[in-house]
């Protein structure tokens, strides 16, 4: 009887851990400090449904990559650094994370139950009205969301990434019914996304939002060109230079005040 029992436990040990909620993890890096305030563990999830023009990850696009894991066995690896992490937390990146929702408000919930600052870095590309429950869900445990806003125009987004607008803007809405603090990112690209017109059309597109408390304008660079070599991928911009730091900081301030003069009127 005791062997049935023990050999009973162990099967259904071996069940509880075949039904664990498991995500695709591309990579993790234990020290991120510029994926939201302080140090980082960052988490990259796998699978994208953008193409991005300026992508610098294409190996994070396919979902059949990277590596199964259960929320625990992620934390389990944040521990082992946590004492770094006091005026940090987790982030968690891609990819896409929305892409793997259940498992993210997975993640999200069970670090919460530590006290881990949670910080959502996405395109918001994959909001849906139709899965608002599971997003509230969301949202109930996240503490920081850093919005990627790839093109302020409809069409230009559409070109730049393959996809529609609408979801990102009906995602920042979502955000500020919910009050979760909201950072904008938006990549600065040589002929692309630097002209007076976008980048004024983007500080009117956030400026109306309440819950907006900071704007981060990243230069372009080609750093990732390798990358699409390795993989047998035709790089979408060769030929585009490096975006000048000195011009990013120009578009910055172009966008903080379209901004100012959205929230004079």
């Amino acid at each position: 009887m005791r062997l049935f029992l023990e050999h009973s436990m162990r099967i259904c040990k071996k069940m509880e851990e075949r039904n664990k909620l498991k995500g695709r993890i591309h990579s993790i890096e234990s020290f991120g400090t510029v994926d939201g305030p302080g140090v980082r563990f960052v988490v990259f999830f796998q699978g994208c449904p953008m193409r991005c023009q300026y992508c610098h990850n294409p190996d994070t696009w396919s979902l059949s990559g990277g590596m199964e894991m259960t929320a625990e066995e992620i934390l389990e690896k944040y521990d082992r650094n946590k004492s770094f992490y006091k005026k940090g937390g987790l982030t968690t990146t891609g990819g896409e994370a929305l892409l793997q929702l259940p498992f993210l408000i997975d993640l999200y919930e069970k670090a919460k139950k530590r006290g881990i600052h949670t910080c959502l870095d996405t395109s918001g590309i994959v909001y849906s009205e139709r899965r608002k429950e599971e997003f509230e869900r969301l949202f109930r445990v996240t503490d920081l969301v850093l919005l990627d806003i790839k093109h302020s125009m409809p069409e230009g987004h559409l070109k730049l990434t393959g996809q529609k607008q609408n979801a990102v803007i009906d995602f920042a809405k979502a955000l500020e019914e919910e009050k979760i603090p909201m950072i904008i990112r938006h990549v600065v690209v040589p002929g692309i996304t630097d002209s007076k017109e976008e980048l004024e059309t983007l500080g009117k597109l956030i400026g109306g939002f309440k819950n907006l408390v900071g704007l981060e304008v990243l230069p372009y660079h080609t750093m990732g060109r390798a990358k699409y070599k390795n993989l047998g991928i035709e790089y979408p911009l060769e030929g585009v230079p490096d975006m000048d730091k000195n011009e990013a900081k120009r578009a910055r301030e172009i966008i903080l005040r379209a901004i100012q003069e959205k929230r004079k009127n």
